[in-house]
């Protein structure tokens, strides 16, 4: 049996996790190419945040759309208690972040078990929070082997530092475009200091998931290698 058709008896169960004014289902959408690429090697789960995100205010603080509602766009959490966030506030808030950490707990428990997480922008800040929580928590609800972060960064939230203390072990994918305005690279780079078994996949675009031709190569083999992770371990489970 070839190694391609080996490994498609096995398939990864991947919870995702959108960025910031995003939901389920739109970064479902958003995620299309991604999800033709790799439908042999995994299977994506999507979750949507508890904390909804006001509407863009015009200057004169009236909302910006009058159907704010059903864009239905949600966070992780706030880095103001105006229910605001920005990647780059150096604050002590961090307002919504438990409720988010119970749904992620009780995803877990009751739509698990997930082999890894993916996560964008703010949904890869909070990955690489969840990452640090079950390495300092091993036998908790959260537990994958591997995570994808896009875009992710380094939370200013004072809330979160004590989180960066530990180093992750797990094999982690890291995606940062060279022209991202919202997160810059540095932003992402500055993030891999947490981390021992990393991978990196820089592209020169901005602010989204690369799904061409360059990066399919990268997330193939990626993933080929968390599913041969999981065949040993099941191995050595049954052993």
């Amino acid at each position: 049996m070839s190694a391609t058709s080996s490994s498609s008896v096995t398939v990864l169960r991947i919870l995702c996790i959108h960025g910031y004014r995003q939901n389920a289902q739109s970064f479902r959408e958003k995620t299309g190419a991604f999800r033709k690429i790799t439908k042999n090697q995994a299977e994506l789960v999507f979750l949507s945040a508890p904390n909804l995100v006001p509407p863009h205010k015009t200057e004169d603080g009236e909302s910006e759309t009058e159907n704010h509602k059903d864009l239905d766009e949600r966070g992780w959490w706030f880095s103001r208690e105006d229910d605001y966030f920005k990647a780059q506030d150096k604050t002590n808030c961090a307002k919504g972040y438990e409720k988010s950490l119970e749904v992620v707990k009780q995803t877990f428990l009751e739509k698990g078990p997930f082999d890894g997480v993916l996560g964008f922008s703010q949904g890869a800040a909070l990955v690489s929070l969840l990452c640090s929580l079950q390495q300092l928590n091993p036998d908790g609800a959260i537990k994958f082997d591997f995570a994808i972060l896009v875009a992710s960064f380094k939370s200013n939230s004072q809330q979160h530092q004590y989180l960066y203390e530990t180093k992750v072990t797990i094999p982690t994918l890291h995606v940062f475009g060279e022209t991202d305005g919202v997160i810059p690279k540095d932003m992402s780079e500055e993030l891999l200091q947490h981390y021992e078994n990393y991978s990196t996949l820089q592209h020169p675009g901005g602010h989204f998931l690369p799904s061409s031709s360059p990066q399919k190569k990268i997330y193939i083999q990626f993933l080929e290698q968390q599913i041969e992770n999981k065949k040993k371990k099941k191995n050595r489970l049954s052993d």
